[in-house]
């Protein structure tokens, strides 16, 4: 591989896998895999595609701070560019998202502002326009930023299209956060791979897009209040408590074929399948939309090629009720097999660490 120049040029290019142990035999399920990117998410190739859209047009300014309301992965990703291209950056979260993504954040030299939980993202987002006002920051604004859409255009949609080239793909299954994905690639498909069928799937008990209630919005395209179909879900960095600009136009340009609801429970039951049957270990948002593929699976014309987004890694989720029944001590099972053999015994006086002799 090429040196590069610096982490920037790492975003992109993820790879696409084969899913063998979990989808039914007569069709194929793949996966892309985000975490690859270099902080860990799929948001790292907006992050960069924003502020580079922003250094182009003036908007942004050298030396000047920039400001964005996140769940977590769009902040890590833009600390990550801030911090290699020299900007201070500001982030509003609420305080409901897992602590290891502020820890993230403030590692990479970002502020991260919380907000009430009770509040919801409507909240975290106009905590970030008052700042961006009251300071003159430069607001990224990744729910309605065109730049958002066009990074995945230029990029995840060519990788994917480069990838199946000469095999085809029936069915691409997303999420939406921001809706920027959604947005930028199922564009691209409709144009260049007709037959491709565009799934989206939501949380089973805040189903925002299939309701078909209209999202009120400001005169710029932002949301004006929480949706009135939003329920508060599992799924970190899915589904926030309005419809972006981004999700609903590509809603309104009729690109998506299905959309799928995805039970919290069935979501937390693909990460763990993922990670001990496949390998794979991702984020609560990749095993709800795994399951949305698997969901698609079962019904799939047999020899159909089904390709899901998978957001970011499950690091970022070690508070969340993902990881609350694996253990931080050892198990009676893992007792067991320490006890097996003299070296290192726990089960003697002494407690952890006492080592008996030889028998």
């Amino acid at each position: 591989m090429a040196i590069k120049s610096s982490i920037l040029e790492t975003v992109g290019n993820t790879p696409i896998v084969r899913i063998n142990k979990l989808g039914p035999a007569t069709v194929e399920l793949y996966a892309k895999l985000e975490a690859f990117n270099p902080l860990g998410s799929v948001k790292d190739r907006l992050a960069l595609g924003m502020i580079e859209a922003a250094e182009k047009d003036g908007s942004l300014r050298p030396g000047q701070t920039v400001i964005e309301a996140t769940s977590g992965n769009t902040g890590i990703g833009l600390a990550m560019v801030c911090a290699q291209k020299g900007y201070s950056l500001v982030i509003t979260m609420a305080e409901s998202f897992s602590v290891e993504r502020r820890k993230l954040m403030r590692f990479l030299g970002a502020k991260v502002i919380l907000t009430p939980a009770s509040e919801k993202g409507t909240g975290m987002v106009g905590k970030a326009k008052e700042l961006a006002e009251k300071h003159g920051w430069f607001l990224a604004r990744q729910f309605e930023n065109e730049a958002n859409a066009d990074m995945h255009s230029r990029t995840t949609a060519r990788e994917i299209l480069a990838d199946f080239e000469g095999l085809g793909l029936d069915y691409w299954v997303t999420g939406f956060g921001t809706g920027g994905t959604l947005k930028g690639v199922s564009r691209v498909l409709r144009a260049e791979s007709p037959g491709t069928r565009i799934v989206v799937a939501e949380p089973e008990n805040s189903q925002l897009l299939s309701s078909g209630i209209p999202q009120e919005r400001n005169q710029d395209g932002s949301a004006s209040g929480s949706h009135p179909s939003f329920e508060r879900h599992m799924m970190q960095g899915w589904t926030p408590d309005f419809i972006p600009k981004l999700a609903g136009d590509a809603q309104a340009a009729g690109v998506i074929d299905l959309l799928q609801p995805v039970a919290g429970a069935d979501a937390l039951q693909c990460v763990h399948d993922l990670a001990r049957q496949e390998g794979i270990f991702c984020g609560i948002s990749g095993g709800a939309t795994m399951a949305a593929a698997l969901s698609v699976a079962r019904s799939a014309p047999d020899g159909s090629r089904i390709l899901a987004m998978i957001p970011d890694t499950g690091e970022r989720y070690l508070s969340t009720p993902l990881f609350e029944n694996v253990a931080e001590t050892m198990t009676e099972e893992e007792m067991n097999i320490a006890a097996s053999t003299p070296r290192f015994r726990f089960d003697v006086a002494g407690g952890a660490g006492a080592a008996s002799g030889p028998h």
